[in-house]
């Protein structure tokens, strides 16, 4: 058959051909993520699980099948591998595992790890496979009806059904048998707690995840902080960029008004930049993390050491405050650790200034940019973020070291009291790690504590709270208005009434929801004094995670509480309400003035 009469014919059954591949990577996608899970969750006999791989790895044969009739179909062969580039990475490396596992019985990736001194054990395999198909599942729902109606809906009730889903997949996951080490499982309260917490990265707990959670369901609770940290949608739209054709037009709109980009077409160039980044700096993370555990802490084997420095540094950069430990870092083994704790305060900072700053002044093309100009200053954003968490963080540094001086920071010298005072300042606005016993903090401690988590991070993080900029706005507009002025000014700029009334509205709502839901906790859970629930609610709404300990005790009516206040918080209070509200009426017209006495 000569080349012409090839391409005749590959052009006439083109499109036949890619339905066909689109229809079989989309059903085999979702029967090997429901295979994965029943192996995960529920089979326990040996000789099923291998025939369960077997089965996923044929299925993976075919996705490698299809890529080839893919690049078969291609005119522009070399165009559509350059744009494909990521895909066929994974593509070749799944065909040489197959090929030496099969056929030369030389299982590729086995022989890698095995000799770096990682024994692979079928749980690993297991997170490669999930993961991927995971990314596969995603790309094809962004080619179907089902993403097109979704991007039709406004951006604020898309981000609010995405963590919808994911905290009903994940409540679903860890329900299931094998996740837990529990004999009766996790129990739907339970597992819809702790779904919300990972998504929605509070860090609140009702079991203990290092000892309750067996391997595979707490790599299922760090994908959901994962996912939940930079939000579902950032990471589908990115994967569908890199593994396709790009992004829609109408996906374009929806990510610009997610992300809050500058213009529409820095949109794709601003999402890559906060994975990549995030990437990077939660590797470095990790592998400082992996270099900070002291001689007194053990790990089963070096494996086991790296998921650990893995886990807490994604639970530190995502502001989860997740610790496999059974008192988090007060643990006896890593209480005393305080390189690493300085490493854990770090990624919590760089995870709450938010993305917007971290890309402005972290990013490899911001540093090259103000090499050569110098003089060139931060964005306002950026100034306001840094200098108001600065603020911050020395505030509650200062005050939580008089305060717990002659308590909890007793036994402990000058120098590691002071590293103890700054980690705790950092983590209770945005984090819930602790390396104190919460519990016996003192009153007054707790009062500081209230209102550094609900001020919170800042916008565009992985952090809660009523954020920094409004807390700076309000207390702004507060000044403003006490010395009389009529604009309100920071750093040589004029900040519209607009920005104040939205400021102000987000606030309100946070008050008001956080007195509903202690009023409601009163009810639900009366054996708990009152400035325990409230820093039990507070903690929640600002997805903080610290906790006096009284979550386990709570009881249901009282842990749903806390999940919708940690579902709210998360998604934003001026998010849900315009997701609620209808379309605004014409406001071109202005009623007469009248004076109205305030105060």
């Amino acid at each position: 058959m000569s080349t012409e009469t090839l391409n005749r014919y590959l052009y006439d059954s083109k499109l036949k051909a890619y339905a066909l591949m689109r229809r079989t990577t989309y059903v085999l996608t979702l029967l090997s993520i429901a295979l994965l899970i029943y192996a995960h969750g529920v089979v326990e006999s040996p000789v099923k699980l291998q025939m369960l791989y077997y089965a996923i790895d044929a299925i993976l044969t075919v996705f490698v099948v299809i890529y080839l009739l893919r690049i078969l179909y291609n005119f522009e062969r070399i165009k559509f591998l350059r744009r494909t580039w990521f895909e066929g990475m994974l593509m070749s490396l799944i065909l040489v595992n197959q090929v030496g596992t099969y056929l030369l019985d030389l299982p590729v990736v086995y022989i890698f790890f095995e000799r770096l001194d990682i024994p692979l054990s079928v749980e690993l395999y297991r997170l490669s496979v999930s993961l991927y198909m995971l990314v596969l599942l995603l790309i094809e729902l962004f080619e179907t009806r089902i993403y097109q109606k979704v991007v039709l809906l406004k951006p604020a009730v898309t981000f609010i059904l995405s963590f919808i889903v994911l905290i009903a997949g994940g409540a679903c996951l860890l329900m299931l048998p094998k996740m837990t080490n529990a004999p009766e499982g996790m129990g739907f309260v339970d597992a819809v707690f702790m779904a919300t917490s990972a998504s929605c990265v509070t860090g609140l707990a009702v079991v203990d995840p290092g000892t309750y959670f067996t391997f595979a369901g707490q790599v299922v609770l760090l994908v959901l902080v994962q996912l939940g940290g930079l939000g579902i949608l950032t990471f589908a739209t990115f994967f569908a960029s890199l593994m396709r054709q790009g992004l829609h037009f109408k996906q374009q709109v929806v990510m610009y008004q997610l992300l809050e980009s500058e213009s529409l077409f820095s949109t794709k160039g601003l999402m890559r930049q906060l994975i990549f980044l995030t990437i990077t700096i939660e590797a470095i993370g990790s592998i400082l993390i992996f270099l900070s555990w002291g001689p007194g802490v053990k790990f089963t084997d070096l494996g086991n050491k790296i998921f650990y420095s893995i886990f807490h540094a994604v639970s530190a950069f995502c502001n989860a405050g997740f610790s496999l430990y059974p008192e988090g870092l007060y643990t006896a083994p890593v209480r005393t650790g305080y390189v690493l704790h300085l490493v854990v305060a770090m990624l919590i900072i760089l995870g709450g200034i938010g993305f917007p700053t971290i890309t402005d002044v972290l990013s490899p093309r911001a540093m090259r940019r103000r090499l050569d100009v110098p003089w060139q200053n931060w964005k306002l954003l950026s100034r306001i973020t840094i200098y108001t968490s600065a603020a911050l963080i020395f505030s509650g540094t200062i005050f939580f070291f008089l305060l717990e001086y002659f308590n909890t920071l007793s036994h402990l010298s000058f120098v590691e009291a002071l590293i103890t005072s700054f980690f705790q300042s950092v983590t209770t606005r945005t984090a819930g790690f602790n390396t104190v016993d919460i519990s016996a903090l003192s009153v007054p401690t707790l009062l500081v504590f209230l209102v550094l988590m609900f001020i919170g991070a800042s916008p565009g993080s992985t952090g809660g709270g009523i954020k920094t900029t409004t807390f700076l706005v309000v207390l702004l507009s507060v000044l403003t208005t006490i010395r009389g002025r009529e604009n309100l000014e920071v750093g040589r700029r004029t900040i519209p009434h607009s920005v104040s009334y939205k400021a102000f509205a987000v606030f309100t709502f946070a008050v008001l929801i956080n007195m509903s839901f202690i009023f409601l906790l009163s009810i639900t859970d009366a054996q708990f004094d009152i400035i325990r629930l409230a820093f039990e609610q507070v903690s929640a709404f600002a997805t903080v995670g610290l906790s006096t300990g009284i979550t386990a005790g709570l009881s249901d009516p009282g842990k749903m509480i806390i999940v919708l206040s940690m579902f709210i918080g998360r998604v934003g209070t001026l998010t849900l309400a315009l997701a609620l509200s209808s379309r605004a009426k014409s406001t071109s017209y202005k009623y007469p003035a009248t004076h109205l006495p305030v105060g």
